[in-house]
């Protein structure tokens, strides 16, 4: 079996390799591609194959697929070049005969109004139309997004534009467990996972913090256009601003909440938003 995984230099690519190995798949059975190898020189220590690839060059993704069993396909991180780069991996796929496409979407792809999920959207037609056989995973947000800004909420607080709303966030290394375990399921029952955490509101999670940190820890809910003024004054990009502005205007609509997919292909309860948050203070 022979198990390749795209984004490998990647923080969720690399994860789904370590995750492999842990369940006992052999190391020379799974090929780490990444579009620097130096990067990869961990992994091929430890007897991963390692290999270039890049998904705007269709020609490295021909030969990296080559014999290819299943493919993990971790979506690419350049919004608004993806479908033209995620065209190309469908068709090496197809070209090699790949056995099985396993793709990183986002949560509630088909039905999704984030301005994220039309990429996502379009490659899941992509793979549909291509004829291979296939399993998307449809991740919510990493819980990460969120405490990975610690430090600036206790300084500033907590400021979206969700309202009320609740999102399934968890953690990559709880996503990378799961597309670990599709990857080595002896049996393919499902083609479409909702992936997600227990969900949470903006208010529950500057409450959390609050708990945790002893700080007192509050949310500001602002209306989409102000709240993207707020991160472009912080020093976003406007157009980045406005990606994660929309992001909460979906999570405001429940976009971003799923069901329990994630636990039961964990086989346990994933992390939750307060181991989270303790893990990383």
């Amino acid at each position: 079996m022979s198990i390749v995984v795209t984004g490998a230099t990647g923080h969720l690519g690399r994860l789904i390799v370590e995750e492999l190995l842990d369940r006992g798949v052999p190391a020379d059975q799974i090929v780490a591609l990444g579009r620097d190898v130096d990067r990869l020189a961990g992994l091929a220590a430890r007897g991963v194959v390692t290999q270039r690839a890049d998904y705007d060059d269709p020609g490295s993704l021909q030969a990296a697929f080559a014999g290819a069993e299943k493919l993990m396909f971790v979506s690419g991180s350049e919004v608004g070049k993806r479908l033209v780069q995620h065209g190309n991996v469908v068709t090496a796929a197809k070209e090699a005969g790949v056995g099985l496409v396993v793709y990183t979407s986002i949560a509630n792809a088909d039905t999704s109004s984030l301005v994220l999920a039309a990429e996502h959207k379009a490659t899941e037609q992509l793979i549909k139309d291509s004829g291979l056989p296939y399993v998307f995973l449809r991740n919510s947000w990493y819980l990460e997004n969120y405490t990975g800004q610690l430090p600036t909420y206790l300084q500033h607080g907590v400021a979206g534009a969700a309202g009320d709303g609740r999102v399934s966030a968890a953690t990559r290394a709880d996503y990378a467990a799961a597309a670990a375990a599709v990857l080595t399921a002896a049996d393919r029952t499902r083609t479409v996972y909702e992936l997600g955490g227990s969900p949470f509101t903006l208010t529950e999670l500057a409450a959390e913090i609050s708990r945790q940190t002893g700080a007192t820890v509050s949310y500001l809910d602002l209306p989409v256009d102000k709240y993207t003024e707020l991160l472009v004054a912080a020093g976003l990009p406007e157009g980045y601003a406005a990606v994660l502005a929309d992001g909460d205007r979906g999570l405001a609509q429940g976009e971003l909440e799923v069901g329990d997919d994630l636990a039961r292909l964990l086989g346990r309860t994933p992390t939750t938003l307060a181991e989270a948050i303790r893990a990383a203070l």
